[in-house]
């Protein structure tokens, strides 16, 4: 056991931040790009990894202000949205130390302060669906059906208001992959005639990538088998 905690512990590395918001310099950890090795990947996109899970680690939080985000957005934010992390987070801001060996029910509250400055700070739409995407991965690692669903389903809302309003791609995702994601909520959430709709579109596009009309033959082909 021990030395499964030393390896664990091996595969991060501290990186150095500054805040945006506050300027407030600090380290947050991240899993060496070596240790991530994939195992597999469901359907929604998640990853499994064989060894430390880089979701864990996804979300940067400034200790001082209490500014959250997921690290690919942290430095991306605007002047009028750091007046509102000072005026509605940083007052009501306490403290926090999450040690250094996260798991899934540390990842779920991080994610949920990022998610939450997301909302205070008027955040996009799709940042907000990917947030709430990652947080239902992290209630399924915990076989927590119920709070999955529930996320899964507040996402597949925020991911249709994105990609309605958004411009597409967004976070490494063209537009065939996000109708294809939200395809594949909808079968989730048990709406499999709309689950079956975006899939068609995909497959029909002479567009779409080859994998992702692929993924979407295959989830198609699911909702038949359950009949």
């Amino acid at each position: 056991m021990m030395l499964n905690v030393e390896k664990l512990a091996a595969d991060l590395y501290e990186k150095s931040v500054e805040c945006p918001v506050c300027q407030s310099k600090f380290k947050e950890l991240a899993v060496k790009i070596s240790s991530q090795r994939i195992l597999k990947k469901d359907s929604d996109l998640q990853i499994y990894y064989k060894s430390t899970n880089p979701y864990f680690y996804d979300v940067w939080i400034c200790n001082s202000c209490g500014y959250a985000a997921l690290k690919v957005d942290f430095p991306n934010i605007k002047s009028y949205q750091k007046d509102s992390v000072l005026k509605n987070i940083t007052p009501r801001w306490k403290e926090r130390s999450y040690g250094t060996l996260y798991n899934e029910n540390i990842a779920i509250e991080r994610y949920k302060l990022a998610l939450l400055t997301s909302m205070i700070i008027e955040g996009k739409n799709s940042t907000k669906a990917l947030i709430l995407l990652k947080i239902a991965w992290m209630y399924r690692l915990l076989e927590s059906d119920e709070e999955e669903i529930s996320y899964l389903n507040q996402s597949l809302k925020a991911f249709t208001k994105a990609y309605e309003v958004e411009d597409i791609p967004f976070y490494g995702m063209d537009r065939y992959t996000v109708m294809y994601l939200i395809g594949e909520l909808h079968r989730r959430n048990g709406n499999n005639i709309e689950a079956l709709k975006w899939f068609g579109q995909v497959i029909t596009s002479t567009s779409a990538p080859h994998r992702i009309k692929e993924l979407a033959r295959d989830q198609k082909d699911t909702i038949k088998n359950t009949y």
